[in-house]
C-alpha cells in the first residue's frame, strides 16, 4: 500500500517529530532512487529492443526480441523483489506488445493470429497479475470482431463494425468475470476488475456507435437506414441503451457500486447529448439548456456519491 504524506506540513502541525521527519525523508529518498533506476533501466531495454528491430525489421525479429524481453520480465516478477516490480512490469508490457505485434504481422492480421494473441495476453495477465495486460487482452478480443481506432491528420476515430456483437459479447464477459471474481483468490481480483470495467466501456461504445449508425447483423455497418431483414435501427439502439443504463444504475445503487454508477451517469449523458445534437441544431438555446442539464446532473451525482460513501462507512 502506498500513502502520500506531506512531511513538512505534518512536522509543522506537530503530528510527527523531527526525528520521524528525517527518518521518513530518508526512506522516501531511497524509494525515489529505486524508482528512477527502474525507469532508467526500463527505457534502456526499450531503446535496445527498438534499435535491434530497426536493424532487422522483420516480424520474426519482433517475435524473438519480444519473447526475450517478456521472459525477462516474468522472471523478475516471479522473483518477488519489490524494488524490481516496476522494471518487471515494463518488460512484460513491452515484450508482450512486440511479440504480439510480430505474430499478427507475420500472419497478415488474420483472425487466428489475433485470437492467439488475445489468449496469450490473458495468460500473461494471470501469470504476472497485470491489470494493464488484462485490459489489453480485452481490447484484443474487441479487435477480433472488427473494433479498432483510427488516426487521421489531427483527428482520432473509433470504429466498431459489429455493435450488436460487441454489446452481447462483452456483456456476457463482464457478467462472467463479475461472478468469477466471487470465487477467485484475492490476488486476481484486480485483473478481473480491470477486464470487467473495460468490457463495460466496450458495451457502451457498442451502443454509442449503434445509436448513430444502426447495425446490419453480421454485415458490419448499416449501408442505409432501412428496416431490411436483420437490421436494427439507430433509434432502437438509443432507447435500448437508455433502458440498460437505467437498469444498471439501479443495480449499482442497490449494490453500492460507485464506479459502475458513475460510469452509467457518464454514458447516460453521452447518450442524451448524442441524440440531442443529432436531432437538434447546436444553436445557442440548445447549448445553454444542455449545459444547465449537465450542471444539475453533476450536482445530483455528487450528492449520490456522498450518500454511497456514507453507506460504505456505516457498513464497515
Amino acid at each position: 500500500m502506498k500513502v502520500t504524506l506531506d512531511l513538512d506540513e505534518l512536522l509543522r502541525n506537530g503530528d510527527i517529530t523531527q526525528a520521524e521527519h528525517d527518518r521518513l525523508g530518508r526512506l522516501a529518498a531511497a524509494t525515489t532512487g529505486t524508482l528512477a533506476f527502474n525507469l532508467l533501466v526500463g527505457f534502456g531495454i526499450v531503446a535496445v529492443a527498438a534499435a535491434a528491430l530497426a536493424l532487422v525489421p522483420t516480424a520474426i525479429t519482433a517475435i524473438v526480441i519480444g519473447l526475450c524481453v517478456l521472459l525477462a520480465g516474468m522472471l523478475l516478477h516471479r522473483a518477488s523483489l519489490a524494488q524490481w516490480q516496476l522494471l518487471a512490469n515494463i518488460c512484460v508490457l513491452v515484450g508482450a506488445l512486440m511479440a504480439g505485434g510480430g505474430l499478427i504481422a507475420s500472419d497478415d492480421g488474420s483472425l487466428q493470429s489475433m485470437l492467439t494473441v488475445t489468449v496469450a495476453f490473458a495468460v500473461i495477465a494471470a501469470l504476472s497479475r497485470s491489470s494493464l495486460m488484462a485490459v489489453l487482452a480485452t481490447l484484443m478480443l474487441a479487435g477480433c470482431i472488427g473494433s479498432r481506432t483510427d488516426y487521421f491528420h489531427a483527428s482520432y476515430g473509433l470504429e466498431i463494425q459489429k455493435p450488436i456483437y460487441t454489446i452481447v459479447l462483452f456483456s456476457l464477459l463482464a457478467a462472467g468475470l463479475h461472478r468469477l471474481s466471487a470465487v477467485l483468490p484475492a490476488a486476481y481480483l484486480k485483473i478481473t476488475e480491470a477486464a470487467t470495467r473495460t468490457s463495460i466501456f466496450l458495451v457502451n461504445l457498442g451502443f454509442w456507435v449503434g445509436s448513430l449508425w444502426g447495425d446490419h447483423i453480421g454485415r458490419g455497418y448499416a449501408a442505409d437506414p432501412t428496416l431490411a431483414q436483420g437490421y436494427i435501427s439507430a433509434p432502437v439502439f438509443a432507447v435500448l441503451w437508455a433502458l440498460v443504463l437505467l437498469a444498471t444504475g439501479i443495480w449499482a445503487w442497490r449494490r453500492n457500486r460507485r464506479w459502475v454508477l458513475n460510469t452509467v451517469a457518464v454514458f447516460a449523458a453521452i447518450d442524451l447529448y448524442t441524440q440531442w445534437f443529432e436531432n437538434l441544431d447546436a444553436n445557442a438555446g440548445s447549448l445553454l439548456f444542455a449545459g444547465l442539464v449537465a450542471l444539475a446532473a453533476a450536482l445530483g451525482l455528487s450528492h449520490i456519491n456522498a450518500a454511497m460513501r456514507q453507506r460504505t462507512v456505516r457498513a464497515k
